[in-house]
């Protein structure tokens, strides 16, 4: 598998990809963390032009993608019940998801973030038992309780290598 960084014209397979990964939270009792709609083609589009947004692909296919950003998140600044690991900058990755035709994509994807910048933060919604075990699986700790942007609740974890 490889990792790049996603270009416009990837758009139609990420939406078509999001859209598969929307129902398959549904189908895995989590139906409100990303609803009907999310995420929206223009946030996807926003995030190609500024460089955030990256696929995997195995055999020249894309099977993954994900958003990962070196730097601070705001929704991470303030963190409940709990504590960071420590306080040294970080990457963050949101928006993971993979066709489910590759097993371990989504892992590799994760390992590629943290090899970047050897400590990753990411958040998931409490319905979110896929991921959450994924994280665990995956050597994340918990740390506490973030709000996203909208208002809602957010499991965050981090890993650090090295």
């Amino acid at each position: 598998m490889e990792i790049r960084k996603s270009q416009l014209a990837d758009l139609d397979i990420l939406m078509k990809m999001y859209e598969g990964a929307r129902s398959f939270m549904t189908s895995h009792g989590n139906p409100s963390q990303w609803g009907n709609s999310y995420p929206p083609k223009p946030l996807l589009a926003r995030d190609i032009e500024e460089g955030n947004s990256y696929v995997c692909e195995e055999q020249g296919k894309v099977v993954a993608t994900f958003y990962y950003k070196l730097g601070k998140d705001d929704t991470y600044a303030k963190i409940y019940e709990g504590q960071w690991l420590d306080d040294s900058p970080y990457g963050v990755v949101h928006r993971i998801t993979s066709n489910g035709t590759v097993r371990g994509a989504a892992t590799f994807c994760l390992n590629w973030a943290l090899k970047q910048c050897g400590n990753l933060k990411i958040d998931t919604h409490r319905d979110n038992m896929v991921m959450q075990h994924m994280l665990d699986k995956n050597g994340f700790t918990y740390c506490g309780i973030i709000y996203s942007e909208d208002g809602t609740e957010r499991l965050a974890y981090q890993k650090k290598i090295g």
